[in-house]
């Protein structure tokens, strides 16, 4: 495992599988030293887990309908790892590998994976950076770059679950979500989007206004109920542009954490499944609704949704994305 502290001797600790967030450790408003991201206590367990805690999926993020999509009218077949469809690139993708180390230092390191061509069905051999640096002002930053030899489609994010209060506290439904979005992305039963984009206004899905994660999560709303929970993707913005997007907080802890990114979407997953996780860092399983990812990405399903934003990367053009997840700690008492 790779550790960086910054000048507060705040500790990130990450993992070349999957080139995964493991833990992030910094104080609350009391000063007690809380691990905020849920993580497990034997690193060979990040493999294959459910969840995809910490990790970067890919080559593509979310989830691919029936498994398939075209590039210039070629249908390209991928492998189906959820029912008929395709999720986080497949069962042998990016989160379940290992990747190398480019660079490392105190506070910055890069992985990088090279996919070969057909992998997981995919076109093209796709060269990936993952440059993480931990800032002295408590900000974790994580730019994605990536090239391909031939036209693909790409889609990547990280997928760490989030729990303000310390990893071994429990539910995440106390705390407070802000979505900078005016619309998001209704799905199927499968939870693959339709294609049609809603408003927010007068829904559950309404996060303009902080709230409580819990205070609409059992309503009785379609999307809801498909998820257990909240599992789907709210529109942020303009492409390429660095913007704030969401904003988790939990009061009596102190801690809030901002993330900002050049990604249009993010999709917040409540950890509706997390029971039957592997064992955490704390020597449990943790509960569903332990935890919340904030994965920010291009649109799920792009590929085979003509009105959504393309996510078709061309042969020899780079692709590059940027997440901030900036940690804010209250005044210590």
């Amino acid at each position: 495992m790779i550790h960086l502290t910054n000048k507060n001797n705040y500790t990130v600790i990450l993992t070349e599988i999957g080139a995964g967030i493991v833990s992030i450790l910094v104080p609350n408003r009391n000063g007690e030293m809380k691990d905020i991201v849920l993580g497990y206590a034997n690193e060979e367990d990040y493999f294959y887990d459910g969840p995809c805690s910490g990790k970067i999926p890919g080559r593509f993020a979310g989830r691919i309908s029936n498994a398939s999509f075209l590039i210039d009218g070629k249908e390209f077949k991928l492998d189906q790892n959820k029912g008929k469809h395709h999720l986080h690139g497949g069962s042998e993708g990016f989160s379940n590998r290992k990747w190398g180390i480019d660079y490392s230092d105190n506070q910055r390191v890069i992985f990088s994976l090279t996919s070969p061509d057909g992998d997981q069905g995919y076109p093209g051999e796709l060269r990936v950076t993952a440059e993480y640096n931990w800032s002295d002002d408590n900000v974790l930053s994580l730019d994605i770059k990536a090239k391909s030899s031939k036209d693909t489609v790409v889609n990547l994010t990280n997928h760490t679950y989030w729990n303000l209060k310390g990893e071994d506290s429990g539910s995440i439904l106390d705390h407070s979500l802000e979505i900078l979005a005016e619309e998001w992305l209704p799905t199927d039963e499968d939870l693959i989007p339709t294609g049609k984009i809603n408003s927010v206004a007068n829904t559950p899905m309404d996060f303009r206004l902080p709230k409580e994660i819990g205070k609409e999560i059992f309503n009785e709303f379609e999307a809801l109920k498909i998820g257990k929970g909240y599992d789907n993707c709210w529109i942020l913005g303009s492409e390429h542009n660095l913007k704030k997007g969401v904003v988790l907080s939990h009061q009596d802890s102190g801690i809030s954490l901002e993330v900002w990114t050049t990604q249009i979407a993010a999709v917040i997953y409540t950890g509706n499944w997390l029971n039957g996780s592997p064992i955490s860092k704390s020597g449990r399983r943790y509960n569903d609704y332990d935890g919340v990812a904030i994965e920010c990405q291009g649109y799920p399903d792009a590929p085979n949704k003509n009105n959504f934003p393309s996510t078709t990367l061309k042969a020899g053009e780079e692709y590059s994305e940027r997440i901030e997840f900036r940690i804010n700690l209250e005044s210590l008492l």
